[in-house]
C-alpha cells in the first residue's frame, strides 16, 4: 500500500526512496556482526579498538554495494515520465528492491558460512570453482549447509519479511502544472545520479577511483577484519571483469623449484647495517625525459638537470624497466617485490586475504620505523590501504599536510590531484628529521601527472616547451627534487641513508626508441648513498621488483623472504632479468634479448638493445636462446600464479 504518513514531503518518491534505502542499509549492517560472530575464531580476539573503524568501513562498502544493486530501483523511481505515476508501477519498484535487497542479504549470509573455507569474500569466481561438480552433488551440499545453519536460514526469512513490511511505496501525488513535475523529477534524478556515483566511487573528488576490496585495509588491519567490513554483492560486482586465476601446469613441482624460486635467501656472511632507506616513486618519470639515461641517443628532450647530476654520483643500470603501466602497479612491484604479472591482481579477494611482505614489514623486524608519503587525499589510489597491508607504521597524506599551515595548507593544492611536489617534499624532509633512526620512508610524487600544470609562480620559469605538455611538469618536479635533496643534505640523518629513485610508469612519448613494447616500460632505477661509493652504470637489467631484494641485500638483511626479483648486489650482470605484462602478452628480458609469450606460445624474440623499436622479429633464429628464455619465463609465471593463489607470500620462520 502507499505510504500515507502525515507529511506530503515524506510521501514523495524521492523521500520514500531514501527511507527505503536506509532500511536496506540496516539489513546489510546486521550481516556484519553476524559474520563476525559466526567466524569469531578467525579474528583471534584481535578486535581491540576496531569497532569504530570497522563500522566506518562497513558503511563505506555497504554504500557502494547498495548503490550497485539498488541502481535500477533508484532510476525507476526517479525517471521523470508521467505515465509511470500509477500504483501498479510503484508496487513493481518495491518488488524489485525487495528482491535485490534480499539477494544481497542472502549472499552475505551464505558467505558468512563459506568464509572459513576460503578466508576471503566470494566473487563470481566461486561459480567456476564448482563448475565441474554435478548438480546433484551441489544440491546435497546446499541442503546440508541449510540444515546445519538453520538459524541463519531463519534469520534470512525474518529479514526478508521485515523488508517486505518496512519498504514502502510513495503516495501518488498530483501536480497541477506538468512542467513543475518534470523540473522537480529531473532535479531529483540528477541528485540521485550524484549519490550513486559518489557511493560507488567512495566520494566525489575527481582523483578518487571507484573503491575496490583493497581499500578495506584503510580501515582495518587483518584479512579477517577486511572480510568483515566488505559485503559480498560489492565483491561480486566489483570483480565481474576479472579473469579466473588459472595456474598453468608447465612443470611438475620438483622441476619447477629447480628452474625458479622466488624465495630469496640471505648471504651466509651477511652483517646487517642499520642504514636509513628513502624510496622515491616519481610520477611519470620515464627514462625518455632524463638526459643522463640517454647519452647515446640523439633527439632526447632532457628535462631533468637535477636527476642528471644525481645520476653522476649514483649507481644505475644499462636496462631499467617498470613492471607495469599504472600507478597502482608500482607500489607492489617496488615495495613488495610483487610485479603485476596478472591483470587486476590486487582486486581479487584471494590476494587481499593473504599476508603480504614488503620492505616495511621485513625492516620492521630490525626495529625500523616506517612511513609512506603521498600528497593526495589519504584514500587516493588505494596507497594508504596497501601501505598498511605491507607493514608501514604511518601514512602521511594531504589531510596531514594541511594540519601544518606553515607549508601552505590547502593553498598549495594543485587543483586536481595533490599538494604540489615542492611543498610536499619539503614537508616530508622535515618529517624525516623527526623520525627515530633507523627509518624507512617512501614517497609517491604527484605533480608530473596530467594535466602537467605548474604553480603560478613557476609559469614563466617553466613555460610549455617542446612537443609534449609533460615536459614542463617533469622539469618542475625535478626542481622539487633538487630542493628536497638540498635541504636533506644538511640534516644529520642524510649521510646514513640509502636513496632509491624510480618512476611508477612511463607517460607521453615522442622519441621512436620509446614507442615500443620495450620503450613503454623504460624507467630509471637509481641507487644513491652519500657516504658510499655506489656509482657508475652496470651493464645489467633491473626491474622495479628488484628494488626490495636489492635494498635488503645492501643492508645485509639476514632472513629469507619472498620476492619476484633479484638482489642486484650479488647477481652477476649476465644473470639479471626482467618481466612485465601488457595486454595479455608477457615480455621477458635477459642478456641481449626480449622474448614475448602469450601464455601458450612464443610470439617474438627481439634484440632489444640494437633494435629498441622491436621491428625485427628473430623468432626461430636463436633456438637455444629462445628455448632457455621460454623455460625460465614459464617457470616464473607458474610460480607467480601459484604464490598468488595457493602458496604463502611470506616465509614463516
Amino acid at each position: 500500500m502507499a505510504d500515507n504518513s502525515s507529511s506530503p514531503v515524506l510521501r514523495t518518491p524521492f523521500m520514500t526512496m531514501m527511507r527505503n534505502l536506509v532500511i536496506v542499509y540496516v539489513a546489510f549492517l546486521i550481516c556484519h556482526p553476524v559474520f563476525i560472530w559466526y567466524n569469531w575464531s578467525s579474528f583471534q580476539g584481535n578486535m581491540a579498538g576496531m569497532v569504530w573503524p570497522m563500522l566506518k568501513g562497513s558503511l563505506v562498502f555497504d554504500t557502494a554495494g547498495i548503490m550497485y544493486i539498488g541502481g535500477l530501483y533508484m532510476v525507476l523511481m526517479m525517471f521523470p515520465f508521467h505515465f509511470k505515476e500509477k500504483l501498479w508501477y510503484y508496487r513493481l519498484t518495491k518488488v524489485i528492491l525487495v528482491v535485490l535487497a534480499s539477494a544481497g542479504v542472502l549472499m552475505n549470509l551464505v558467505d558468512t558460512v563459506y568464509f572459513p573455507y576460503t578466508g576471503c569474500r566470494s566473487t563470481l569466481q566461486v561459480l567456476s570453482e564448482f563448475s565441474g561438480e554435478g548438480g546433484g552433488q551441489i544440491t546435497s551440499i546446499i541442503l546440508k549447509s541449510l540444515a546445519d545453519n538453520w538459524y541463519l536460514v531463519l534469520l534470512f526469512i525474518v529479514m526478508v519479511w521485515l523488508l517486505c513490511r518496512l519498504i514502502k511505496i510513495p503516495a501518488i501525488l498530483e501536480y497541477r502544472k506538468t512542467y513543475v513535475y518534470y523540473i522537480v523529477r529531473t532535479c531529483c534524478l540528477m541528485l540521485t545520479a550524484v549519490c550513486v556515483v559518489a557511493g560507488i566511487r567512495g566520494g566525489l573528488a575527481h582523483n578518487i577511483r571507484p573503491i575496490t576490496m583493497s581499500n578495506a585495509y584503510q580501515y582495518v588491519k587483518t584479512p579477517a577484519q577486511a572480510a568483515a567490513i566488505l559485503n559480498t554483492p560489492f565483491c561480486v560486482i566489483r570483480t565481474l571483469d576479472n579473469e579466473d586465476m588459472k595456474v598453468p601446469a608447465y612443470y611438475p613441482e620438483e622441476e619447477l623449484e629447480k628452474i625458479y624460486s622466488p624465495i630469496i635467501n640471505p648471504d651466509s656472511t651477511a652483517v646487517f647495517r642499520p642504514i636509513n632507506v628513502v624510496v622515491l616513486i616519481l610520477e611519470s618519470f620515464g627514462s625518455e625525459y632524463i638526459g643522463a639515461m640517454n647519452t647515446e641517443i640523439e633527439g632526447i628532450h632532457d628535462c631533468t638537470p637535477f636527476v642528471d647530476s644525481l645520476i653522476s654520483h649514483s649507481l644505475t643500470f644499462e636496462t631499467s624497466l617498470a613492471n607495469g603501466r599504472k600507478s597502482i602497479d608500482a607500489m607492489p612491484s617496488v615495495l613488495s617485490g610483487i610485479p603485476m604479472l596478472k591483470d587486476h591482481l590486487f582486486l581479487t579477494p584471494t590476494i587481499m586475504a593473504k599476508e603480504i611482505t614488503g620492505l616495511a614489514k621485513e625492516l620492521g623486524t630490525k626495529g625500523y620505523y616506517s612511513a609512506f608519503f603521498h600528497g593526495a587525499d589519504n584514500g587516493s589510489m588505494g596507497f594508504q590501504s596497501f601501505s598498511k597491508v605491507i607493514g608501514y607504521n604511518d601514512y602521511f597524506g594531504m589531510e596531514d599536510f594541511v594540519k601544518k599551515p606553515e607549508y601552505g595548507g590547502n593553498g598549495v593544492f594543485d587543483g586536481y590531484w595533490a599538494i604540489w611536489d615542492e611543498e610536499f617534499l619539503q614537508y616530508m624532509c622535515d618529517m624525516l628529521g623527526s623520525f627515530r633512526e633507523p627509518f624507512l620512508a617512501s614517497a609517491f610524487t604527484a605533480s608530473s601527472h596530467h594535466p602537467y600544470n605548474v604553480p603560478e609562480r613557476y609559469q614563466k620559469i617553466y613555460p610549455s616547451e617542446g612537443n609534449l605538455p609533460i615536459y614542463r611538469g617533469i622539469r618542475y618536479s625535478d626542481n622539487a627534487l633538487r630542493l628536497f635533496f638540498e635541504k636533506a643534505s644538511g640534516q644529520p640523518w642524510f649521510n646514513n641513508t640509502l636513496f632509491v629513485l624510480t618512476a611508477d610508469h612511463t607517460n607521453l612519448s615522442e622519441h621512436p626508441d620509446y614507442q615500443s613494447d620495450y620503450g613503454n616500460f623504460r624507467v630509471p632505477v637509481i641507487f644513491y648513498c652519500p657516504a658510499d661509493t655506489l656509482q657508475g652504470r652496470r651493464d645489467a637489467i633491473v626491474q622495479q621488483s628488484d628494488i626490495m631484494p636489492s635494498v635488503l641485500g645492501y643492508l645485509g638483511y639476514d632472513r629469507p623472504f619472498i620476492s619476484f626479483g633479484e638482489n642486484l648486489f650479488n647477481t652477476p650482470d649476465s644473470l639479471t632479468w626482467a618481466a612485465n605484462l601488457q595486454n595479455g602478452l608477457y615480455s621477458y628480458y635477459q642478456g641481449e634479448y626480449v622474448l614475448q609469450f602469450d601464455g601458450e606460445n612464443e610470439t617474438g624474440l627481439f634484440a632489444y638493445k640494437s633494435d629498441p623499436t622491436l621491428k625485427q622479429n628473430l623468432k626461430g633464429t636463436q633456438p637455444e636462446v629462445e628455448s632457455e628464455m621460454t623455460k625460465k619465463l614459464k617457470a616464473l609465471i607458474q610460480q607467480y600464479l601459484e604464490y598468488m593463489t595457493t602458496k604463502e607470500l611470506v616465509v614463516n620462520q
